[in-house]
């Protein structure tokens, strides 16, 4: 079992910045693949970003690639989305999700999931 709880949300103008953290308890961190995802308002849980368990490989959804920054500590089992050019469009909650296995960029293939932190963007 792997538990994990996000922070660092909250409300920014666009353009600016944010970095959310994925604390993780439980299970041996590094054995882990970490992505976050995003559920904006009407909309289904998208793919943002992933890390790979010693942090060598990530992965970003085309939305966000240029802006977000996924990286993790994996001394203090955290992993990090560094968010910078925000826009209104990034507007949602944000999860975290923990997997051992590769496969698709789909929730459906996540073992364990945060509680999510919401992210809004001002215009």
């Amino acid at each position: 079992q792997v538990q994990l709880v996000e922070s660092g949300g909250g409300l920014v103008q666009a353009g600016g910045s944010l970095r959310l953290s994925c604390a993780a308890s439980g299970r041996t961190f590094i054995n882990y693949n970490i992505a976050w995802f995003r559920r904006a308002p009407g909309k289904e849980r998208e793919f943002v970003a992933t890390i790979s368990g010693n942090g060598g490989s990530t992965y970003y959804a085309d939305s966000v690639k240029g802006r977000f920054a996924i990286s993790r500590d994996n001394a203090k089992s955290t992993v990090y989305l560094q968010m910078n050019s925000l826009k209104p469009e990034d507007t949602a909650v944000y999860y975290c999700a923990a997997r051992r296995r590769i496969g698709p960029y789909q929730p459906h293939y996540y073992d364990y999931w945060g509680q999510g932190t919401q992210v809004t963007v001002s215009s």
